[in-house]
């Protein structure tokens, strides 16, 4: 068992706008800064409309927009210089507080009504955290961590009125093992029903946890291997009744992997798994009906679509793959489910934004793209209000 201590996202980024884009001589510009606060006096307003916030790890900025009829529309304030680079983000079901991970540790934004961000003084919160990436539960009571430099997770309470992060010594970190492979953390993700936590851990495969949400404890339960060691999984997402959990999985026999959910996340490959896609599959996204689910090829700047048929298996939609940016790495729904988002850390475009087709059920029609920061901005984590 090869184990590696790794910065995936952030080198893929690099290498990747490296070799597709000009050198860069240099970051333009500074922005205003965000509102702050101490952090311990209120949280956000939440409701924050129709919302998209964007990390930019080349400008090491973050950006934001309302989400319209087929529009985007900037917040005020935004974008705005960080003092890190943003490697992941997550929105709690609240929409009151925005987490973004860095290298140092966990920062916290309080989510105004209009969508306005106010940051906490006290940040990071906690320093030395290195989160790959983040989910919050359910209930909004937990934030879990995937740590990029020891194989666990990093489990912390939630304060409903501050956004406050606190962990306790019983049950602040679920260790886990791999089998083979290296060891790459690049996504986590809860089960609606919060009884269980996924782990992608690229050619390492993918940890499964039993999670109890009233005390904030995993447990590691399973670990699913990859079939060869040039394959990866990187991203996760579990459909409404915890039925089935999809993976976007690279190299050989890359594509959508799909596996049923047992008792304590034991996994089964349905018949036809993995389903092909582009090259490269990054992330993957099911759409509000549970009806449709998609994926981000990173390899080719595409974005596959299916149709989730009897015992999930997936039939490619008419027309896809369906062109994206390049390098486009992270999907996200808006609170209406009606568009699918899309950043690629290559630009062309940074943000884009589709709708589903009226006449064809699922498939995706370009609606509008933004840039995200001056460009090469670097556009490579999105998170959204629900």
């Amino acid at each position: 068992m090869k184990i590696v201590r790794t910065r995936n996202m952030r080198r893929y980024v690099w290498m990747m706008l490296a070799a597709v884009l000009p050198a860069l001589t240099g970051c333009s510009g500074f922005f205003p800064p965000i509102t702050t606060t101490g952090g311990s006096t209120g949280g956000g307003s939440g409701t924050g409309g129709n919302t998209v916030y964007v990390g930019n790890l080349i400008t090491t900025s973050l950006n934001g927009f309302t989400i319209g009829t087929g529009t985007l529309t900037g917040i005020s304030g935004l974008p705005t210089k960080l003092t890190y680079q943003p490697l992941s983000m997550v929105v709690n079901p609240a929409d009151t507080f925005l987490y973004i991970s860095s290298t140092s540790g966990i920062h916290l934004y309080l989510i105004n009504s209009n969508g306005t961000l106010t940051a906490s003084t006290a940040n990071p919160l906690p320093a030395g955290v290195y989160a790959v990436s983040m989910a919050v539960s359910p209930d909004g009571q937990w934030l879990i961590a995937l740590d990029g430099t020891t194989q666990q997770l990093d489990i912390f309470q939630i304060n409903s009125s501050t956004g406050d992060l606190t962990s306790s010594t019983s049950t602040s970190t679920a260790p886990y093992s791999i089998l083979s492979g290296t060891w790459s953390p690049t996504s986590v993700v809860i089960s609606p029903n919060g009884q269980l936590i996924f782990a992608a851990l690229g050619t390492g495969g993918d940890a499964v946890f039993t999670f109890n949400t009233s005390t904030g404890a995993a447990v590691s339960s399973a670990i699913l291997q990859m079939p060869t060691t040039t394959t990866a999984d990187y991203g996760l997402a579990v459909d409404s009744n915890t039925a089935y959990v999809y993976m976007a999985r690279s190299g050989t026999s890359g594509g959508v992997a799909v596996y049923s959910i047992g008792t304590n996340g034991a996994l089964t490959a349905v018949t036809g798994s993995p389903f092909a896609a582009g090259t490269g599959t990054y992330s993957v996204l099911l759409d509000s009906t549970g009806t449709y689910v998609y994926a981000a090829n990173r390899g080719d700047g595409t974005i596959s679509g299916y149709t989730i048929g009897t015992g999930a298996k997936l039939t490619a939609l008419a027309g896809s793959p369906y062109t994206s940016g390049t390098g486009v790495q992270a999907l996200g729904l808006d609170r209406t489910g009606k568009y699918v988002l899309a950043v690629a850390p290559g630009g062309s475009p940074d943000l884009s934004m589709y709708s589903f087709d009226i006449t064809t059920p699922g498939v995706l029609d370009a609606a509008t793209s933004v840039a995200t920061d001056a460009d090469p901005s670097g556009a490579s984590s999105i998170a959204l209000t629900h």
